[in-house]
């Protein structure tokens, strides 16, 4: 194709140069007619004449071939990719179809083009689409009863155009006898426009009108659609719906509402939908008809509206999933005009973000099957569970980021909770065994709070009336099933031993605790179970604890510390991550490089004052295996001292030999001299000896 273009392009170049060569050829003669004109004026006038008009005959045919050439529309599909039956031309600048289309091609993605004009020649003359795409083009004028003869046309895109201007003119573009699928979203329509493109739609079942400016829903917007199921009028300015308007749509399950300016509905009876999007409006009241008859709704969503009750629920439902967060909540009321609401098959209950204070466990009496609660981002004091048929499925509560003091949970309640997210609330004093009633607990998130731990219980005897609960401090310690616990941010000063004894803890965060205090034998019971160990920003200068014995540990965190050295590993490591950023360390130890190196992947080590010469093994680790150090830009040392840092990939061997010799030749000259001197007073000591043995002798 390209090869063709570039011929063609190279004979019109060929024709103008011989276009200019004749003019020239032209001129040139009649500058000759011109210098013979005196006394020849009748055979100048004649030569001119003939040359004019030869030079004509030449020219016309020329010059028509070349009109025609550059006015033929490509012979091949301009970069379009054919695959089958599909053709794909989006984003080629295209002002309409390329001519030689498939015969029996069934879809056509003209998407992101310079249309303008849609008719049967922009189409090439094709009516047998199945699917067409016209996106993001710059429509304005459709040709009346273009689809009329398109019978197995399924899915029309004609999003983001200027379908806006073609509908002042008042006239309907169908009919659309097999459309299924229709998107008209972002082109500028406003009330009324739509009905010029939906009058004639009785096999519509998806439309999209997102992103337009229609501020009211008339009775008569969908007469023309009767099969329609799913409609999306989301971010419109939708002020008004008009009473019945999708009476009409008894097949209609899905309808988005969100992103409007709709205040209240106070009687909402479509009892076939079972999707409702009303979220990001201005509602500040929901209530349903009161009515005997199911309603099949089961997903609803209010979120980000200005309620400042609970809905009002039909009181006959099979609803789901009821999201009301961003509201403006104050209360939890579910009953009704005439009787109490039951949501018995609610499995997902988002009140996030509102300004509740409390929720009285009787509001969740009727949630037989809720299993995800959010309540965080309120300003709830107390929360209590206390009997074990309340919220008996619920696997995940969030009541983060209140302003929770008590905690109560009755015994064998809440058998099904896996994950309770407990972060940003003033917790202090709780019962001691408040998690060791939740059998099933998996996470506890308590981040940002002011919990105190307590130490393993001892065994006490059957006997023992006079035992005292421990007071001020909660326990993890045998808790079976709990595996990720996070305590960061809680003002932790000590660590007691046995602390999470029979406790299979695989994840434990106790960073941003400054100046916690961690007993040797704290992570006792954690030998085999512990993956993820998290000791960040804890001001600690000394590791008390022994890594080593943590067989299962990968992933260590002891980052912004004021750690001076690491605690000497005399077992093989398992350890993948390690982070030692912002600490003081000067050496590494052999053995703790020797431990790391079978298993460490990736070290973090940056902000460190190491001592280049004394860390020989851990630049050897670095340079020459597998280890990937994400921060080695920031990883330094000190060479000499006194000296500038030097990045530890600048560092080699050669350079600490270098600046041991001088020491070496000291010590061997020290040492020659303190061999001489001994020699030497050995010999005296000899001489003076022999002298007087001789002496004695002449006696």
């Amino acid at each position: 194709m390209w090869r063709e273009e570039s011929a063609e392009r190279s004979f019109r170049f060929s024709v103008l140069v011989w276009l200019l060569s004749i003019s020239e050829w032209v001129g040139a003669r009649a500058e000759d007619v011109k210098s013979t004109w005196s006394g020849h004026t009748a055979r100048i006038s004649h030569q001119l004449k003939v040359s004019t008009m030869a030079a004509f005959q030449l020219l016309f045919p020329l010059l028509v071939s070349c009109v025609a050439a550059s006015a033929r529309p490509p012979r091949h599909l301009p970069s379009c990719q054919v695959v089958q039956m599909d053709v794909f031309c989006s984003d080629l600048s295209l002002r309409s179809a390329p001519v030689d289309l498939p015969h029996n091609v069934q879809m056509l993605d003209l998407s992101r083009n310079q249309v303008q004009n849609l008719t049967l020649e922009t189409l090439a003359y094709h009516t047998g689409f199945h699917h067409l795409n016209l996106h993001s083009n710059r429509i304005h004028f459709i040709q009346p009863g273009l689809f009329r003869d398109m019978t197995d046309l399924k899915v029309l895109d004609l999003s983001r155009n200027h379908l806006n201007v073609f509908a002042l003119s008042k006239t309907n573009i169908g009919p659309l006898t097999a459309v299924e699928s229709l998107d008209l979203s972002s082109n500028g329509l406003y009330t009324g426009m739509s009905d010029y493109f939906l009058a004639h739609s009785p096999s519509l079942t998806n439309l999209s009108l997102n992103s337009n400016s229609i501020t009211k829903i008339a009775q008569n917007s969908f007469l023309g659609s009767s099969s329609l199921r799913k409609i999306s009028l989301h971010n419109n300015v939708i002020l008004e719906i008009e009473d019945g308007a999708f009476d009409s749509l008894d097949h209609l399950t899905e309808l988005d509402l969100s992103k409007n300016s709709i205040t209240c509905i106070t009687d909402f009876n479509l009892y076939n939908l079972t999707v409702l999007n009303l979220s990001k409006n201005s509602m500040e009241f929901f209530q349903s008809t009161s009515s005997d008859v199911l309603y099949k709704l089961l997903y609803l969503d209010l979120s980000q509206n200005k309620m400042p009750s609970f809905p009002l629920l039909p009181s006959q439902n099979i609803l789901e999933y009821l999201d009301v967060s961003r509201n403006q909540l104050q209360s939890v009321n579910v009953t009704g005009t005439n009787s109490v609401v039951i949501l018995n098959h609610l499995k997902y209950l988002d009140m996030s973000y509102n300004q509740l204070k409390s929720i009285p466990y009787t509001f969740f009496c009727s949630m037989g099957s809720l299993e995800v609660l959010n309540v965080s981002n309120n300003c709830i004091g107390s929360f209590s569970i206390p009997y074990i048929d309340i919220l008996r499925t619920v696997r995940v509560i969030n009541l983060s980021y209140n302003s929770l003091q008590s905690l109560t949970f009755g015994e064998n309640a809440l058998q099904s909770l896996e994950e309770l997210i407990l972060q940003g609330n003033d917790l202090t004093t709780l019962d001691h065994q408040t998690f060791l009633r939740l059998p099933s607990i998996k996470h506890l998130q308590l981040q940002q709070n002011n919990i105190k731990i307590c130490a393993s219980e001892k065994k006490t005897s059957l006997t023992d009336h006079n035992h005292q609960d421990p007071s001020g401090c909660v326990s993890f310690s045998s808790i079976p099933s709990l595996q990720f616990l996070y305590l960061s941010e809680n003002n932790l000063e000590t660590l007691p031993a046995n602390a999470f004894a029979n406790t299979p803890l695989s994840l434990l965060d106790l960073s941003l605790n400054p100046g916690l205090d961690m007993d040797k034998d704290s992570l006792i019971g954690l030998e085999h179970s512990l993956v993820h160990l998290l000791l960040s920003e804890n001001n600690i200068s000394k590791l008390n604890i022994d890594l080593s014995s943590l067989r299962s540990l990968k992933h260590v965190n002891l980052s912004t510390n004021q750690l001076t050295t690491l605690p000497v590993w005399n077992k093989v490591s398992s350890i993948e991550s390690l982070n030692l950023q912002n600490n003081h360390l000067v050496t590494l130890e052999y053995n703790t490089i020797f431990a790391l190196e079978r298993s460490l992947k990736t070290l973090y080590m940056g902000s460190n004052p190491l001592s280049c010469c004394k860390n020989l093994d851990f630049l050897h680790l670095v340079q020459h295996s597998t280890v990937v150090v994400p921060d080695i830009e920031t990883v330094t040392c000190v060479h000499e001292k006194n000296s500038e840092p030097v990045n530890i990939e600048e560092v080699n061997q050669e350079m600490c030999h270098t600046q041991g010799k001088p020491n070496y030749i000291v010590v061997a000259v020290v040492t020659v001299l303190v061999v001489s001197i001994v020699v030497g007073l050995l010999v005296k000591c000899c001489h003076a000896r022999k002298r007087k043995c001789n002496r004695s002798f002449s006696a």
